[in-house]
């Protein structure tokens, strides 16, 4: 572990704990516990340190996505005119399609996200960007799938769980 990940996560438990809590935050102590074969005061005491350091800052809600409105997502990145970079960031956090923006290093400055029902309008979302006073220019790559997405795999479950039981 180096230096820099001591100061966040103290070992290789704390790492399993936060795993468990990204999977589902409403977990029990006690069902976490078990699963890492420690106390449940361990598991408990480990969670209001990470709290109180500032490595949990918070616990959110996962909505559910319906399989039948699943969006086509495109990654783009972006070249941007350095002196322009907060009036680009404020015209692009005005598209709800855009779910992340990334500053970036090397031949690009910013890596965007962009998600909507049908492939014309995201065509036009990023024509729209290319056309930004600033932008010096954009290359677009369709994401055909994903492979994994750590951010969502228990939602895919019960996405799956969902259609199965509504054919059922």
């Amino acid at each position: 572990m180096t230096a820099s990940a001591s100061k966040w996560l103290k070992d290789e438990l704390d790492r399993k704990i936060i795993r468990e809590l990204q999977r589902n935050a409403r977990e029990s102590t006690s069902n976490i516990a078990a699963r890492l074969d420690v106390a449940r005061s361990t598991v408990h005491e480990r969670i209001a340190r990470m709290e109180k350091d500032g490595v949990i800052t918070g616990y959110s809600v996962v909505l559910s996505r319906n399989p039948s409105t699943e969006n086509v997502q495109v990654m783009v990145f972006i070249e941007i005119k350095q002196q322009e970079t907060r009036k680009i960031l404020q015209r692009i956090s005005q598209y709800s399609e855009v779910r992340v923006c990334l500053s970036i290093n090397g031949e690009f400055d910013l890596f965007v996200s962009v998600e909507a029902p049908r492939i014309e309008d995201l065509d036009i979302v990023i024509d729209e960007i290319g056309m930004m006073p600033g932008v010096l220019r954009t290359k677009s790559f369709v994401v055909f799938g994903r492979r994994f997405d750590r951010r969502y795999k228990e939602t895919a479950q019960r996405i799956t769980e969902q259609v199965l039981n509504d054919t059922a």
